[in-house]
């Protein structure tokens, strides 16, 4: 049973990140950590694969097939699993997380701060705009682990979606920013490791050269899985291609917490 922190990093395409995340990388390399590539699920679009991540399930099952789908979802999800089976929940993460597993539509007064136990995610720092700062998001996801020691954490900047979205997944600012992201880990970790965290970073989905995601290529599809437990040994870089669907339970069984049947795929082996 382990505590977990998920870093979906939006839009982190699987080949930038082998590119840009040396520190992630190093973790590979010398076999600290573990690295899969992950088959983004369809739509390649930021709410269906939020929902797909959190619950193991595809889109044409859970029904939040676009992002114009604003409602609750209805699956049972990681952050559902962990509060039935009395763990801490908590996020710093985009609005739509709010509107998929607490609330909805946001309240950006109301919801953008929220400590309350009856709710799936009990603890949530949800902001509600495209250019957040992701030193802000991983800041107020770092406060979160202090103040409340969360079972489960969900950290999800955004900065690389808005600039992929703005010039592209080849140029340098969405390639910069995912550097900055690998910085931010690497500050974070060696405190999180102490904690007893194990630390996954993924992507939701991709970004193309043209701006774009929503299709079906690789460059939109394909997203890193990194797996990283405290004091221990990794496998290295797999080579192996796993599901998106494969995340969620995955997270369940790290918790230790009972796998919703709905969430029909294996576990990946993490170590």
């Amino acid at each position: 049973m382990a505590k977990v922190i998920l870093v979906l990093s939006d839009a982190l395409r699987d080949d930038r990140a082998a590119e840009h995340m040396s520190f992630l990388e190093h973790l590979v390399e010398t076999r600290r950590a573990t690295r899969y590539k992950v088959r983004g699920e369809l739509p390649t679009m930021s709410r269906p694969c939020y929902e797909a991540v959190h619950t193991g399930v595809a889109a044409m099952e859970h029904g939040i097939t676009s992002n114009h789908v604003v409602r609750l979802s209805r699956m049972p999800s990681i952050f559902s699993a962990a509060q039935a089976a009395r763990r801490v929940t908590a996020a710093s993460a985009y609005c739509w997380f709010s509107e998929l597993y607490n609330r909805a539509p946001f309240d950006m007064v109301d919801d953008r701060e929220v400590d309350d136990t009856a709710l799936p995610i009990q603890h949530g720092r949800f902001y509600n705009t495209d250019d957040y700062p992701d030193f802000e998001v991983f800041t107020a996801g770092a406060a979160l682990v202090r103040k409340f020691a969360p079972d489960y954490l969900l950290i999800h900047p955004m900065a690389t979606d808005y600039l992929g979205e703005r010039h592209g997944g080849d140029s340098y600012e969405y390639r910069h920013q995912i550097t900055a992201q690998d910085s931010m880990l690497a500050y974070a970790w060696p405190e999180w490791e102490a904690l007893g965290y194990t630390l996954l970073v993924t992507g939701d989905h991709g970004i193309g050269p043209d701006r774009l995601h929503g299709g079906t290529r690789p460059d939109m599809r394909d997203v890193p899985l990194y797996v990283i437990a405290p004091q221990a040994a990794g496998r290295g870089n797999t080579g192996a291609t796993v599901s998106q669907l494969q995340i969620a339970p995955t997270v369940c069984a790290l918790l230790g917490v009972p796998i919703p049947p709905t969430m029909q795929q294996a576990p990946i082996a993490v170590a």
